[in-house]
């Protein structure tokens, strides 16, 4: 009996050593979680055998339990490089319409040919769809989520409909001869101007240079200035029809304040006008599907023009269309939510990163690769947002290291080496026993 006990000992020694060696191992391992290894009793007796000289058979490996304390967090400048500080799992697939999903805390991920994000084993990293204005989400449920993808440009381009401009006009200024008509060319016929880029439906910009010319009004009555815009480069033009658009006159108060009137004023740049063939404004085939409209406001109407005594200085100046953009930049908050940036000013929310948690994390199922499944003793995964409620926050640029202390794990090696020393020199005695009974004449 005494040898089967020995030989106990020394496989709950062999098991000890195994499981420290394995931490060891994956010391650099990122998102790796340490074991430990846990040892019962063996005791077996009868109903008629007495307990009170019963010795026990033993030890065995009662089980070895994963330790998910949070790993300390190592920066990089890999924005898809992602960490989770608190509790939560990444959700990954082996294809892009498997439900076969595994759990992992690595979140060392990359771009594949296709421009979706996967790990280093090419899985597919799960994600929750989301406006792509506001990046709310649409649902958490688990059975709604899909590969992120990355897409290398912000599709197609957007014809202009209206340009938002507002500015301080300088009060000072002396207004221009009456007798003179504005002209373009003529620095003398205006007192300011500001340009911007408009885009045709194929995404082509035009610039559109937007003149101010101050009207001579004798005070007490409001100050006037008359609006003018220029298409591109039409100022070669001598000053006649079709060779500026004149608006609606704008009108300040003796406190320099913007005088609305009925209907507001803006200048409109007629659609039958930008795309007839004979006028040039247009020479690559591409129309505008409404008229180009330039309106004195922000685009929320909060920021309106000013006239004080100050220089001329443009507040806002911004239009809503765009050309086709190429991707500058990928950003992913602490919420998991995966904002694309591009070349023409557009940004989008892509999607969620898809958060998981379990009722008992050690009781998952290792599958290598530190990802995990669930399994009948972890619950089921429950899927959530990140940085809400229960589930950790999304460190982007960073990556969650092992959670091994090496101290701790060297220490452990050898309290494990003696054990199994100390088992060893108990077979060896059993056997010299034996040896010394079977020698018996």
């Amino acid at each position: 009996m005494s040898f089967q006990i020995a030989l106990s000992g020394l496989a709950a020694a062999q098991k000890d050593l195994d499981v420290t060696a394995n931490n060891i191992a994956n010391v650099n391992t990122t998102g790796f979680k340490e074991s430990r290894a846990e040892f019962a009793d063996v005791y077996a007796t009868s109903i008629f055998a007495s307990g009170r000289t019963k010795v026990g058979d033993g030890a065995s490996t009662s089980i070895v339990a994963q330790q998910f304390s949070q790993g300390s967090l190592q920066f990089t400048n890999n924005s898809l490089d992602l960490a989770i500080t608190g509790e939560g799992f990444f959700t990954t697939t082996p294809d892009r319409f498997s439900q076969d999903m595994t759990y992992t805390r690595s979140g060392a991920f990359k771009l594949n040919k296709d421009n979706f994000i996967v790990d280093n084993k090419g899985n597919f990293l799960q994600g929750f769809a989301v406006d792509p204005v506001t990046g709310e989400n649409q649902s958490v449920s688990l059975s709604t989520t899909q590969p992120i993808a990355i897409p290398t440009s912000a599709g197609a381009p957007r014809a202009t409909n209206n340009v938002f401009l507002s500015m301080n006009l300088d009060s000072r200024v002396v207004a221009p001869s009456a007798a003179v008509p504005f002209s373009p060319t003529d620095r003398a016929t205006y007192n300011n101007s500001t340009s911007v880029n408009v885009y045709d439906s194929l995404g082509e910009p035009h610039t559109v240079t937007t003149y101010f010319r101050k009207l001579d009004t004798t005070p007490p009555a409001n100050s006037e200035w008359e609006t003018f815009v220029v298409w591109g480069d039409r100022t070669a033009t001598p000053p006649a029809a079709g060779s500026y658009f004149q608006g609606s006159n704008i009108e300040f108060d003796s406190n320099g304040n913007f005088v609305p009137t009925v209907p507001t004023p803006t200048i409109t740049l007629p659609l039958a006008e930008l795309n007839e063939p004979a006028n040039g404004y247009l020479s690559n085939g591409a129309q505008f599907l409404t008229d180009v409209v330039v309106n004195f406001r922000d685009a929320s109407g909060v920021k309106m023009p000013t006239q004080y005594a100050a220089t001329f200085d443009v507040t806002n100046l911004s239009q809503d269309g765009s050309t086709v953009g190429n991707l500058t930049g990928v950003d992913i908050d602490s919420f998991g939510r995966v904002l694309a940036s591009y070349s023409n000013g557009d940004s989008a929310y892509l999607a969620q990163v898809a958060m998981v948690r379990f009722a008992n994390v050690q009781g998952l199922k290792q599958v290598g690769n530190t990802s995990w499944k669930q399994s009948i003793t972890s619950g089921e995964p429950i899927a959530g947002q990140a940085n809400t409620g229960t589930f950790g926050a999304v460190n982007s640029s960073a990556l969650e290291q092992s959670n091994v202390n090496l101290t701790t794990e060297l220490v452990d090696l050898i309290s494990a080496q003696r054990n199994f020393q100390a088992n060893s020199r108990a077979l060896e005695v059993n056997s010299t026993l034996q040896q010394t009974v079977l020698q018996i004449r």
